[in-house]
């Protein structure tokens, strides 16, 4: 049997406990993200899914276990060292969570600002490519009130991309938009993935796009609090023999035709 390489392992999440409280949520939570992989945190709702990436991206501290970034231990880590690290981290928030008093590109320049020295002549630059890369450019001017749902997720996406993340991590990027632009969104996702050479997780319950674009995942369950299989969608759905696994993963299969076949 092969040995696993530590190098590709970009992100590892061991004996993890989240909750709030007295209260845990998930625990006993153990998986791997391997570099350039396209990782889904899936269940169904309430199970629990966002608050496992609040952990992994630093928003929450876990109540045990370790997250492991590229094999250093984040909280265990100074409060500086985890601002340092932090900086791998593109996190992209399910509304977009722009600040609706400032611009689009004020908000795509606003990482920028607070984390590098660069000038505003740079600064400005970098922002029109990171907003060109997303489908957005010349959106700069606007405010976010004038964006539709579409337009508000890939700013979002922008400002996640200010820094060169290592890791994009996505928290229901496909909630609310209509099938047409949910499957564009998934597009997106799968180019950045592939031209940046970057890690991506995602919590969904959205079939659709996790078949389309997954290739590696683990499924929360929400009554036991913690991990029952762990795969590709695609191979929970046609091989996992969980019934709770099997009954989540098959619900609208016909919904999910028009990704039959994922992109090589």
């Amino acid at each position: 049997m092969a040995t696993e390489n530590p190098a590709e392992i970009r992100l590892e999440v061991c004996d993890l406990a989240v909750g709030f409280g007295r209260r845990t949520i998930q625990s006993e939570l153990n998986f791997k993200v391997h570099r350039g992989s396209i990782f889904a945190i899936m269940g169904r709702s309430g199970c629990g899914k966002s608050t496992v990436l609040r952990a992994i991206v630093g928003l929450l501290r876990p109540m045990g276990g370790k997250v492991l970034v590229e094999g250093e231990d984040y909280w265990a880590a100074a409060e500086e060292r985890r601002a340092a690290m932090s900086r791998h981290f593109g996190m992209c928030f399910q509304g977009g969570a722009l600040w609706s008093s400032m611009s689009v590109a004020d908000n795509v320049a606003l990482p920028l600002q607070m984390f590098t020295g660069l000038n505003a002549e740079a600064v400005a630059e970098l922002v029109e490519l990171k907003l060109s890369l997303v489908g957005l450019a010349g959106a700069g001017p606007k405010m976010p009130r004038e964006l539709s749902g579409g337009m508000l997720k890939r700013a979002g996406l922008a400002r996640a991309l200010a820094l060169d993340p290592a890791i994009l991590l996505f928290d229901e990027p496909s909630a609310g938009l209509d099938p047409v632009t949910s499957a564009r969104l998934d597009q997106l996702i799968l180019e950045l993935s592939r031209g940046l050479d970057a890690t991506v997780v995602i919590v969904s319950h959205e079939l659709p796009s996790l078949f389309a674009i997954c290739d590696d995942g683990v499924f929360l369950d929400g009554d036991s609090g913690t991990a029952i299989a762990h795969g590709s969608p695609r191979s929970l759905r046609d091989s996992c023999e969980d019934p709770r696994v099997r009954a989540f993963m098959e619900r609208g299969r016909d919904e999910a035709t028009r990704v039959q076949a994922r992109p090589s």
